[in-house]
């Protein structure tokens, strides 16, 4: 499911507002699952480990945010709608607007998209800029509270465990029950979630587990205040390594190098210098020679695999209990998903409030975020299945869709409407079904170059 095909956002689908939904981690899945909930529940609490920064800073609790984020127009639109003017109070607080028919260079099979004539707006910052900004506005929602430096230890039931009623905390040392109505696990890709449902008598979610060996290596630089470039290099086998670079606020930009399956860049300057060197690019290398590095160290972060837990095939499943987020999926982040799943999510948490209502929510929600990570799911493991040496369930027909992709994308390098066409299904407006549309089939077939 993609923007083109979702229901948006509509606030007065949701008339009742009463109970308690506390959701567990701030992260941008749980900000924006409270944000939805604040519209059923009078009363809304996040609770989250770590000490929230006041401003726009990392946090131990999300170690990828010092890497490149991308907002892809389906979570841009997404944001919008539930929070009005999000976009603009992300531009006066740093972040960018740029035109990705312009300003955004993609580098795949040996040259460059071909530019077209269609404006495609894009909204460039740091992942701690996107989160502060989002965090500020739930907090500014006057039955939500946000509570800090808060460890999650573990659910409350009732005796038969049929039924989530609360959670245990330790706070400052502390450690009390808060009761709830629903309880929302946003705490990601380590959440406790599955090994609860099989200590319980539950089935947990099947899992499937994609092998891909990536990791990100990344530094920022100084920017000058017209270099609005962003520039993605994507890996084509045999090659593992690619690239990323986005302005971001305060006159900085990002820069991750990204290697797979075990081919990383280094974490020293000279052997991030030769990474760089060995792309197919020269743009990096001139960025590194022209431009200050103001980061104090490079930062590492390995994505090993990726995962995803499919509780929409559960028949069975507690009360009173959610998971949103990464704890459902997690995806190679070189295709910028993240944020986008989680914002498409939260609008089919909305819905299914406004459908379902709240008695019996689980199983109605996880259909519909499951349709929500199937198109995600199927375009990032099946790029991934580029290379042989990935491993886990592949998607159907993923040799054939990968060799007709490798050939769109030669051909759009220099048609601009392939280009386009194939820029919108990675910004998820559209799914990748649209690409064997015969209007575009007859582009990317027919002979010649």
């Amino acid at each position: 499911m993609t923007l083109d095909t979702i229901t948006r956002y509509d606030p007065d689908r949701i008339s009742r507002r009463d109970g308690h939904a506390l959701v567990v981690g701030a992260s941008m899945a749980g900000l924006l699952a409270a944000r939805v909930l604040a519209d059923g529940f009078e009363t809304v609490t996040i609770v989250e480990k770590d000490r929230l920064p006041a401003g726009a800073n990392t946090r131990p609790g999300v170690p990828q945010s010092r890497h490149i984020h991308v907002l892809q127009r389906a979570g841009q639109e997404m944001l919008d709608d539930l929070f009005s003017g999000y976009t603009e109070e992300l531009t006066e607080a740093g972040g960018l607007e740029i035109d990705a028919a312009v300003d955004f260079d993609v580098y795949t099979e040996g040259d460059f998209l071909a530019k077209g004539p269609v404006r495609m707006p894009m909204y460039c910052a740091s992942r701690p800029l996107f989160e502060s900004v989002t965090r500020q506005r739930v907090a500014a929602l006057e039955n939500v509270t946000i509570r800090d430096h808060c460890q999650f230890i573990g659910l409350v039931t009732d005796d038969g465990a049929s039924t989530v009623e609360g959670v245990t905390v330790r706070s400052r040392g502390d450690g009390r029950e808060i009761d709830a109505d629903l309880v929302v696990d946003a705490t990601g890709r380590t959440s406790r979630t599955p090994t609860w449902l099989e200590n319980n008598g539950y089935t947990p979610p099947p899992t499937d587990v994609v092998t891909i060996g990536v990791a990100y290596s990344t530094i920022v630089l100084e920017r000058d205040a017209a270099d609005r470039r962003a520039l993605v290099v994507f890996p084509t086998p045999p090659n593992r390594r690619g690239c990323a670079t986005f302005p971001i606020e305060g006159g900085r930009r990002v820069l991750t190098l990204a290697g797979y399956h075990g081919d990383h860049a280094p974490t020293d300057p000279d052997g991030f210098a030769d990474f760089a060197d060995s792309l197919p690019v020269p743009d990096v290398r001139t960025l590194l020679e022209d431009q200050e590095v103001v980061s104090e160290d490079i930062a590492f972060y390995p994505i090993p695999s990726n995962r995803r837990r499919r509780y929409e095939d559960l028949e069975e499943f507690p009360e009173g209990l959610l998971v949103v987020g990464d704890a459902i999926a997690s995806f190679n982040p070189i295709y910028g998903q993240g944020m986008s799943v989680a914002a498409l999510e939260a609008a089919q948490l909305h819905h299914t409030l406004a459908t379902d209502g709240r008695d019996g929510i689980a199983l109605p929600f996880f259909e519909r975020a499951g349709r929500v990570v199937d198109e995600a799911w199927m375009l990032s493991t099946g790029a991934d299945f580029k290379y042989p040496e990935t491993s886990g369930p592949r998607p159907f027909g993923t040799g054939v869709t990968n060799r007709y992709l490798a050939r769109l994308t030669r051909k759009a390098h220099s048609d601009w409407r392939l280009a386009e066409a194939f820029g919108r299904v990675g910004f998820m407006e559209t799914g990748a079904a649209s690409l064997f549309h015969p209007r575009i089939a007859w582009r990317v077939l027919k002979p010649g170059r």
